[in-house]
């Protein structure tokens, strides 16, 4: 389980809180536990990244949705090797917007240099990962191999010419007003506020090139189909040595030959024979971890379900597992031979062989409604 809080008490505020009242709680919270309020308060420097985490997962609309739905697990946080937390590096860069001119031109951000030049962020990968039903019960370990940007070797960078290493560009134009003076970010460098010196034959004009790298992805138990899982910094490398972007890993369920998924619970269609049915039985039915043996009853009905308890799926950051649900089919047969047809016809005006439902005999309707209760 994640020992995470949760992000709606992080940044107080409720689950039904819009856009605009999460970016002006995270900013309150920014704002009192900043480092540069807080210098060498490690605990200040631990809130402050707590906060930026929330935010940055309750701003996302599809990042918050799926916290509402899978919790830290959802979202690549908690448990399994995901998330791990955001680095001063990513805050800076990400949410430095947030606070306008708080802290004064670029003092936002370890990510900006004292010219205020910004650390360029890499982009996402996003990989799909297909897992069997035995490997979602248990949980297991991947390796995957990507193909993604690196920061070459042997780059050296200098200061742009366009903007002197600063990130930013000043422009001043005469107006009826007098000079008016604005500043945007350097459309040559990006706000990296450095560019290319020398750089290898294998390396583009942001000093990055393709590999291919072996990762090793840890599945918590009990992942769904679609769910998304990022781990923090695989991703490709940011530009002019800046900060690598995630790995969003997305799970693809692949179906089982004998058990069907709903949620934590697992369904098995099982057919009995007429004899068996009637005289009772126990038969062997598939489960996760092998085989099971249940017991026929003797007057078992078709549609008749049995529930094996905890026997399903680990339910995702709690406790205890699903269910199994297993359906009791009567297999009516196709064909007979004659000698079974004279038997039958015996038996077709027996009292024992009319149907007879009493108020324990459900009909279809009603066990689905039980189902769902």
């Amino acid at each position: 389980m994640s020992n995470k809080r949760d992000y709606y008490e992080i940044l107080g505020v409720s689950k039904g809180a819009d856009a605009a009242e999460i970016k002006k709680a995270y900013r309150k919270m920014a704002l009192k536990y900043h480092p540069d309020k807080n210098p060498g308060d490690k605990a200040a420097e631990d809130k402050f990244k707590e906060a930026a985490e929330a935010y940055e997962i309750l701003s996302d609309s599809d990042k918050r949705s799926r916290y509402d739905r899978f919790g830290h697990a959802g979202v690549g946080s908690g448990s399994g090797g995901f998330g791990g937390g955001m680095n001063m590096d990513d805050i800076f860069s990400q949410f430095g917007d947030v606070f306008g001119g708080a802290f004064g031109g670029g003092g936002f951000g370890g990510s900006r240099s004292g010219g205020g030049s910004r650390t360029a962020r890499g982009t996402n990968l996003r990989v799909k990962m297909k897992l069997t039903l035995e490997e979602i019960a248990e949980g297991v370990t991947k390796k995957i191999k990507v193909n993604k940007l690196v920061n070459a070797d042997g780059v050296t960078y200098k200061n742009c010419s366009t903007c002197g290493g600063s990130g930013r560009v000043t422009r001043v134009a005469q107006t009826f007003l007098g000079a008016m003076q604005t500043q945007s970010t350097c459309h040559v460098c990006q706000g990296a506020g450095k560019m290319i010196d020398q750089r290898p034959s294998d390396a583009d004009a942001q000093g990055l090139k393709r590999q291919e790298e072996v990762i090793e992805v840890q599945i918590p138990a009990g992942v769904e189909e679609g769910m998304q899982l990022s781990v923090s910094g695989k991703g490709n490398a940011g530009p002019f040595n800046g900060i690598p972007g995630d790995l969003i890993v997305v799970i693809e369920e692949l179906a089982h030959e004998e058990l069907r998924r709903e949620g934590e619970n697992l369904h098995y269609e099982a057919f009995v024979n007429f004899v068996d049915a009637v005289l009772g039985e126990s038969i062997e039915i598939p489960t996760i971890g092998g085989k099971a043996k249940i017991k026929i009853e003797p007057g078992t009905q078709s549609g008749k379900m049995l529930r094996l308890k905890g026997k399903g799926l680990p339910i995702l950051q709690r406790h205890g597992h699903g269910d199994l649900l297993v359906h009791i089919n009567v297999w009516t047969p196709r064909k007979v031979s004659k000698e079974e047809r004279e038997i039958l016809e015996k038996l077709r005006n027996s009292d024992s062989f009319k149907p007879n439902p009493d108020g324990n005999e459900k009909g279809f309707f009603q066990r689905v409604k039980d189902m769902f209760q």
